[in-house]
């Protein structure tokens, strides 16, 4: 009896082993079925950000949804101040700062979600944001990535910068959006409320499909910063796939959060990064004549910053320009790309400062 009783005893405690394992199993299992949106901000040294926009975004998400912070080796105390504050906000904590594409790259590999939202901490965002892009995510499974529209904070009800009502690209490879050419910022009267294909979705608010972002393998880490969502958005088009802008969600952007807009770095960034897009994503047998083109133009841009007396902006021009040189070498393409439906097939330049077309509507 006291054999079978050890037995009995042993029998039990494998039972409840096996329940316990069984437990966390299914939490963990239904747990990544149950999320279906993550949305993630990436933050570095963006406390004032964090505490200024962290409610609106964690009070406006709908129950399957998951707020969770990558944190970019911030140096202030960010992260104290979000485990004290916010306990229930996951903080996936990276070593060092590896810019927006490395960061998000890093914190993404460690999520499950059908749909990731790149978000930046400097959106405020408001009840029922989020529902109008799963649900057009939903019903477009031939669509890889979205955005909402986006007004500038403060200013509503202006277009915001970095995306405005979506993103769109020239022959020369000069991005501009539907609501803002170059610094010129529409106000937002619903002109461009229909959802359509747009060439890419900003980075301070992007859906994207998780397949999709692993499929395409992600950000581009080389960019660091600046024009990377364009690059991904582009190859997504090239690999077959679609990108659109849904207005019928709205966020409010502040703009320039991390870099100011009158920044050498940021110049540098933008003219280096806008260079390596066209060598990646435009069609090879077009690529040298474009670039030729830049040359020319990236020159004059140049002189505009010395004649002006921007200096640092003018070297950054020259560096932009000699780290491109180097750093193409790197990039071997090999399949043939068409132009996607969305490129814009004329000269905004010439648009806007000959032609005085500085609205989206103008175009021609």
């Amino acid at each position: 009896m006291a054999n079978r009783r050890g037995g009995d005893n042993h029998f039990v405690v494998k039972l409840y082993s096996f329940r316990t394992e069984f437990r966390f199993l299914f939490i963990f299992v239904a747990d990544s079925f149950l999320l279906k949106t993550a949305v993630v901000i990436l933050n570095w040294n963006g406390k004032k950000w964090l505490e200024k926009f962290l409610p609106s975004v964690h009070a406006s998400l709908p129950e399957d949804a998951s707020l969770i912070v990558a944190d970019n080796a911030s140096t202030d105390d960010s992260v104290s101040f979000l485990e004290k504050t916010y306990p229930s906000i996951r903080i996936v904590q990276l070593q060092e700062n590896f810019g927006f594409a490395g960061g998000y790259n890093m914190a993404l590999e460690q999520i499950e979600a059908e749909y990731f939202v790149l978000l930046n901490s400097d959106v405020e965002t408001r009840s029922g944001w989020l529902e109008p892009l799963v649900l057009f995510m939903d019903g477009h499974p031939d669509y890889a990535a979205c955005q909402p529209k986006i007004q500038w904070y403060g200013h509503e009800p202006s277009f915001e910068y970095a995306g405005a009502s979506g993103g769109y690209i020239d022959i020369n490879g000069y991005p501009f959006c539907r609501g803002r050419i170059f610094s010129t910022l529409e106000t937002d009267s619903g002109q461009y409320n229909d959802i359509v294909d747009v060439l890419w979705a900003t980075g301070a608010c992007l859906m994207i499909r998780r397949s999709d972002f692993c499929n395409s393998g992600g950000l581009d880490t080389s960019f660091f910063a600046h024009m990377e969502e364009i690059d991904l958005c582009w190859r997504l088009w090239n690999m077959g796939r679609k990108v659109a802008v849904v207005p019928q969600s709205v966020v409010f952007h502040v703009g320039g959060g991390s870099l100011p807009r009158s920044s050498a770095r940021k110049t540098y960034l933008n003219f280096r990064n806008n260079l390596l897009l066209l060598h990646k994503n435009y069609p090879p047998k077009m690529v040298k004549k474009v670039l030729r083109r830049r040359f020319w133009l990236d020159t004059i841009a140049m002189f505009l910053f010395f004649v002006q007396g921007h200096f640092k902006d003018g070297v950054a021009v020259l560096k932009a320009r000699r780290d491109f040189k180097r750093m193409r070498k790197d990039y071997k393409i090999e399949t043939d790309f068409e132009f996607p439906t969305t490129i814009f097939k004329g000269n905004v330049l010439k648009q806007y400062y000959l032609k005085r077309n500085k609205m989206f509507s103008d175009l021609k």
